[in-house]
């Protein structure tokens, strides 16, 4: 099953959030702290209490790679729990000249075997095509991210008129030959992602920023509810593992995906 098939799947079954795992050992609540594998443990209650209802699950490297390689032992761990027809996101924002992100590639969806990537388009085609070239993953790039930085060059206004984010989403139409690339766009960009809905086409989209960064999930699916085919996550992190921080952690989490799940399908099946 490629990864468009995985997301197309859970889409169909009305499943759109994208539970992030972005697990901070400092946030976990204290009675794993000490354990030997708390991010591990930590990260698999919060699966076997939200499998049935995540469409995906993204994990940011970063919160993995400062803990060295036992962070790394631990992320590991987490992807061999996470059942195939999930759809997993390495959010690693990757994209270097053409060796290096032959190797960035290799380690993503050969060595962890996620199922997709964050990238970022900065350095043009020959950084990313190297990921593009695994035809059954999906290649996230950026477009419009949610931080307040956004402006300092996402929406530059180039000669023609068009700001730098909408020459982004253009460039990535271009290049999604074999059907295996979307877009990030942030969840407080909400004029901006009305105003661009039709400019996506068909790719899919990886919305964060709703929640503890301040976007509006009810906002994001009206505006992407006007589009012909969903292919969306909205990823929500924060919100979801820290909902509660006691041993009930992880019942909180399943109840809290199982509420944003039901705002999602009301908004858009009502």
């Amino acid at each position: 099953m490629t990864a468009l098939e995985k997301l197309e799947n859970k889409n169909n079954e009305g499943k759109f959030i994208c539970v992030g795992l972005d697990t901070d050992i400092e946030k976990i609540p204290v009675h794993l702290k000490n354990s030997q594998n708390n991010i591990f443990e930590f990260n698999k209650q919060i699966i076997e209490s939200t499998v049935d209802n995540a469409a995906a699950y993204k994990l940011n490297l970063a919160f993995y790679e400062c803990c060295g390689v036992e962070g790394i032992r631990q992320l590991e761990k987490t992807l061999e729990i996470i059942p195939p027809d999930v759809l997993t996101i390495g959010d690693a924002k990757r994209g270097d000249i053409g060796n290096t992100s032959n190797m960035y590639a290799k380690s993503i969806f050969e060595h962890f075997a996620f199922d997709s990537i964050t990238l970022h388009p900065y350095m043009g085609y020959d950084s990313l095509s190297p990921f593009m070239d695994y035809s059954d993953k999906l290649n996230f790039v950026l477009a419009l991210t949610s931080n307040k930085g956004a402006a300092d060059f996402e929406k530059v206004k180039l000669e023609n008129g068009k700001q730098l984010y909408q020459l982004i989403i253009e460039k990535v139409k271009e290049w999604n030959v074999n059907n295996n690339c979307g877009l990030v766009f942030g969840a407080t960009q909400t004029k901006e992602l009305e105003e661009n809905i039709d400019l996506f086409g068909q790719l899919p989209v990886l919305i964060p920023g709703v929640g503890a960064q301040g976007g509006s999930l009810t906002e994001v699916i009206n505006i992407i509810s006007k589009r012909d085919k969903m292919r969306l996550l909205v990823n929500i992190s924060r919100g979801i593992i820290y909902k509660d921080n006691s041993e009930n952690f992880a019942k909180a989490a399943g109840d809290e995906l199982t509420k944003l799940n039901k705002i999602v399908n009301e908004v858009l099946f009502r």
